[in-house]
């Protein structure tokens, strides 16, 4: 057992809360952008009331531990360890809770390269509770808008968490998947999800647009935000997002291991 002592110094050792590597300008300029609502950072969320910059930086230090300061404009952003640690334990109770029903969940993560194994190592647990872990509309192809113009990327799935590839760069042991913002996955999974079986996930678990993307429909999502994601915490405010845990989402994936452990330990789930 992972004790909440050994997880907080990790969380400050690895620099997953913490002063951490997202710094402050890119912060403040998502939060600007948020305001505007530009739908690159709003990753499918609809906000029900009007967000403007200090109204954000006050939320962010709420459920983030940021400075409220907005003279503070450089240097790296900061998270408090304790609302990462009070995030992981909420995570892990709606984990538990999904898993006593045995309801069916979905994965989804447009951070590949560093959270799959986290996931991954969720969705194992909760398939040997028996939830039924979907894969929903497996290598469907699905046009995304990014900074280089619309790429088409196709949906795949690895150890029952679903990530979207470019068309023809995967080999064995390679590419994990790419980076993507993106709300549309969920919705055409969760769209194939209902086509084929005449039902939703219970619960998604991700973080970017699959959270924000199933929140918006009205499906519980819980998921990981770095202090560049206001739309998750957002979402947790207005009740969209049931859980957003906040912490660095781009750090090494082996960092991530201990977390892992922790919040299936919580939740009761280990094997």
């Amino acid at each position: 057992m992972l004790s909440t002592g050994a997880l907080r110094a990790h969380l400050l050792a690895a620099r997953l809360a913490g002063p951490v590597a997202t710094s402050r300008e890119v912060s403040l300029r998502s939060y600007r952008l948020f305001a505007a609502r530009d739908p690159r950072v709003l990753l499918g969320l609809h906000p029900e009331r009007g967000w403007d910059e200090c109204d954000l930086l006050r939320l962010m230090a709420d459920k983030c531990g940021v400075s409220d300061d907005p003279a503070h404009v450089s240097g790296p952003d900061v998270i408090d360890p304790e609302r990462t640690l009070a995030g992981l334990d909420a995570f892990a109770e709606r984990l538990s809770n999904v898993a006593a029903r045995r309801a069916p969940v979905l994965f989804g993560t447009g951070h590949p390269h560093r959270l799959l194994g986290f996931y991954a190592a969720l969705a194992d647990a909760l398939s040997a509770a028996g939830c039924a872990v979907l894969t929903p509309a497996q290598g469907r192809c699905i046009d995304i808008t990014t900074r280089f113009g619309v790429r088409t990327y196709n949906l795949d799935y690895v150890r029952g968490v679903a990530l979207v590839r470019e068309p023809g760069v995967w080999v064995r042991g390679g590419e994990p998947g790419a980076h993507t913002h993106s709300p549309l996955p969920v919705r055409v999974a969760l769209e194939a999800a209902v086509a084929a079986h005449g039902w939703l996930p219970e619960l998604v678990v991700g973080d970017h647009g699959w959270v924000c993307g199933a929140g918006q429909l009205g499906i519980e999502a819980i998921g990981l935000a770095d202090t560049d994601d206001p739309a998750l915490f957002v979402g947790e405010a207005e009740g969209q997002v049931s859980v957003a845990v906040p912490l660095d989402d781009a750090v090494r994936s082996a960092y991530y291991r201990p977390l892992t452990r922790y919040v299936l330990n919580r939740a009761c789930l280990s094997q």
